[in-house]
């Protein structure tokens, strides 16, 4: 069975994440709204949503988690050289809609765009709100080619969605944000379900129970950045994440 959630009352508990079925995408349960509290409460709880156009608003909690530390980042030899080549730039919240719409572009399997008008909606208010933000990477034409955006909240970073029309140019964007979270003492990226792309960056997979100790732990509603800033002092292309503690 299913738990249905109230639209009406953004306040009303989620179902223990214990409950959620046991496929390993964890589905939790649908309905209820994509009001900034109810999104921000699911991720504090270990859940997101993740549905497609006309379906109910879908929760999941999925058992293991992908998860990215940022000093274990893996970082390839042809990550480093083309970190080295510096054929473009990175900005941090310089573009949050344009890099949303940039990812609407199907990502997993079994069809189509599920970062739906509504959630595009809900994730720029919570930027708003300086808890959604996104990492740009930029052409020497000044064009968007990759980037990344998800959500902060305290000390975890959950990652949304990234996209990338050049080779590796997501990969310099987490590159950018994993060295960026290291220094401002982040204790993990929440990289939600495993897939080729994160697990070439070094995602390991976390059992839900271990995940959920690390929110209690890390992951604090009442913390809060405001707009992030590329810190162009900070070593990137030389940058070796398993040497940097």
């Amino acid at each position: 069975m299913i738990n249905w959630l109230d639209p009406h009352n953004p306040q009303a508990p989620f179902p223990s994440v214990e409950s959620a079925l046991t496929d390993p995408d964890g589905l939790l349960a649908a309905g209820g709204d994509l009001s900034s509290e109810r999104i921000l409460q699911a991720y504090h709880q270990g859940i997101f949503p993740w549905y497609e156009e006309g379906q109910p608003i879908l929760w999941w909690s999925p058992n293991p988690r992908a998860v990215l530390y940022p000093d274990r980042l893996h970082i390839s030899r042809s990550l480093r050289k083309t970190l080295r080549n510096r054929l473009w730039s990175v900005s941090f919240d310089h573009a949050f809609h344009q890099t949303i719409m940039a990812c609407t572009v199907p990502r997993r399997s079994g069809g189509g765009t599920w970062i739906t008008r509504d959630m595009q909606e809900a994730y720029c208010r919570l930027h708003a709100q300086g808890y959604a933000h996104s990492v740009e990477v930029w052409n020497e034409t000044g064009a968007l080619i990759g980037g990344l955006y998800g959500i902060a909240i305290d000390r975890i970073f959950f990652g949304e969605s990234m996209f990338s029309n050049t080779a590796d140019s997501s990969k310099v964007a987490m590159a950018y944000l994993a060295r960026h979270l290291q220094k401002w003492n982040f204790h993990l990226i929440d990289c939600q379900v495993p897939s080729l792309h994160v697990s070439s960056l070094g995602a390991e997979l976390l059992p839900r129970r271990r995940f959920i100790m690390a929110l209690d732990e890390y992951c604090h509603l009442d913390k809060c950045r405001s707009a992030w800033k590329v810190d162009d002092a900070l070593e990137i292309v030389n940058w070796k994440p398993s040497e940097t503690k």
